[in-house]
């Protein structure tokens, strides 16, 4: 089994002066433990305490991550007592769009880092089966590979990108 590597003293590259979708979608939930801490709000996890027993991470990594998820606008922060102060932190409708990406890794880790299984399915309310999303195409339908598809400056595009 491979050991994690560990990380001392490497900063955080920021990603805001990149005029790349991707890359700003990872200025705000792209350090370590962010899309966990996504995850478990997803899951119905909401405080501060919570998050840190699942996830077994320290308290000002934690406050760092949460602080993080609520200045990028994908959590908000509520006060539910006030002596002492405590907070519980609520996805919000630009959290709540960040299904699709942590399906999409869920699965993909399903496929590739699971050898006895998902550890975690998702059934449909709707049908009772158990599901997996796919990505179709808005327009017609049709289920969407990378092969599907053709990248093509959009009305965002600066000069610099529209180079590559």
């Amino acid at each position: 089994m491979m050991q994690p590597t560990i990380l001392v003293g490497v900063e955080r590259k920021s990603f805001a002066d990149m005029a790349c979708s991707v890359a700003q979608c990872l200025e705000v939930v792209g350090e370590w433990w962010s899309m966990l801490i996504v995850r478990d709000a997803f899951l119905g996890v909401s405080r501060f305490d919570q998050f840190q027993s699942r996830l077994g991470i320290s308290r000002n990594i934690l406050n760092q991550r949460l602080s993080r998820l609520v200045e990028g606008g994908v959590l908000s922060k509520n006060l539910y007592s006030e002596h002492p102060p405590r907070y519980e932190y609520r996805l919000t409708a630009k959290g709540l769009d960040l299904w699709p990406v942590l399906t999409a890794m869920r699965q993909w880790g399903d496929r590739y880092a699971a050898p006895q299984g998902p550890p975690l399915q998702f059934r449909h309310k709707g049908c009772g089966k158990v599901a997996d999303a796919v990505l179709v195409c808005s327009s017609c339908g049709e289920a969407l590979q990378a092969r599907d598809v053709r990248a093509e400056p959009g009305p965002g595009v600066s000069a610099g990108t529209s180079a590559r």
